[in-house]
């Protein structure tokens, strides 16, 4: 409840802030007009309804995503160092909306072909991965993954050195930057359902994840299917990550970090973690990109900031030396 009330709260700031402040008593105005039926075209309107609020709402929905995935992935893999990209879906997006700008495809296709591609990239690894017999299944998972991301990665750097160095080159880098920048209603109104899918199944299944996360010896003695579950668990984040990455770029530390922060506040359980993790991913993204939009006279890309941020609170997490994980 407390989380839900912060996020709120983070919400109506982040949609006051900005090069064009709008104050409580206009935003007030605006919003009752609007629920009114009222279509005036006047600023406080347009900057609200049609660039800001939009924006806020897809910061919420990113953050929410890829800390959604962050958390099914260390669970299932009982590893608290593992990311949404462990599969390769951030790095596969990647190439697709890469080839996208390099084939000069409108933005919706490039957006399209981050999502198909990034879906495939982890369905290629799954299928190596089921052609490798006798070996751990996590583990092969994992080194797959590793395998193809880093021809998905090899790839993307043979296009940026292909492609052209005044036009092609600056969009190609700033989306591998990841930023809400450019978000419309649109294509937030279009990821919100794919998120709501690949949430379903992690919110029904919670707890076999739970029991999953003992290991598989230990499910299969309780009943569950490991190998079944297993596939729909990564189907699921796989479509929640690829689904958030395809309109904002990839994001890093989100799905690493913010997990931690959560199973530290509420334990491993997977039925509390989900929930919690989700909630903080949403503020944690939110609050950064509303740094990336006024901190500076220029607009810093998200991918910066998450890292700038993540990356010593990692480490701080590490020198702390506390597990937070059972």
């Amino acid at each position: 409840m407390c989380l839900t009330v912060l996020l709120l709260l983070l919400m109506l700031g982040a949609a006051l802030v900005g090069a064009y402040p709008i104050t409580f008593g206009e935003f007030v105005a605006a919003l009752g007009q609007r629920l009114a039926g009222g279509m005036t075209q006047d600023k406080i309107n347009t900057v609200l309804f049609d660039i800001r609020l939009p924006r806020v709402f897809a910061a919420v929905v990113v953050g929410a995503a890829v800390a959604a995935a962050g958390a099914a992935y260390q669970t299932l893999f009982r590893n608290p160092l593992v990311s949404p990209d462990i599969l390769g879906v951030s790095t596969g997006a990647g190439l697709g909306a890469v080839l996208g700008i390099f084939l000069s495809l409108p933005v919706a296709a490039i957006q399209l072909s981050a999502f198909v591609v990034g879906l495939a990239t982890v369905g290629l690894v799954y299928a190596i991965a089921a052609l490798v017999h006798g070996r751990e299944p996590v583990l092969v998972l994992v080194l797959a993954g590793v395998v193809v991301g880093a021809l998905a990665g090899a790839a993307i750097s043979l296009l940026k050195i292909l492609a052209d160095p005044y036009d092609q080159l600056p969009a190609i880098v700033f989306w591998l930057l990841g930023s809400l920048s450019a978000i419309r209603k649109g294509e937030v109104w279009a990821a919100v359902p794919l998120v709501f899918i690949g949430l379903i199944p992690l919110v029904v299944l919670r707890w076999r994840i739970n029991v999953l996360s003992l290991g598989d010896e230990e499910a299969r003695a309780l009943g569950v299917e490991t190998g079944r579950l297993r596939f729909i668990v990564i189907a699921a984040a796989t479509l929640i990550t690829a689904s958030v990455v395809a309109i904002s770029g990839v994001i890093g530390w989100v799905g690493l970090v913010i997990p931690h922060i959560a199973r530290m506040a509420v334990g491993p359980s997977f039925d509390r973690l989900l929930p919690t993790a989700t909630l903080l991913g949403a503020s944690y993204l939110l609050i950064v990109d509303t740094l990336a939009r006024t901190m500076a006279r220029i607009e810093v890309p998200i991918g910066i900031l998450t890292a700038i941020i993540g990356a010593p609170f990692f480490l701080w997490l590490l020198a702390r030396g506390r597990e937070g994980w059972s």
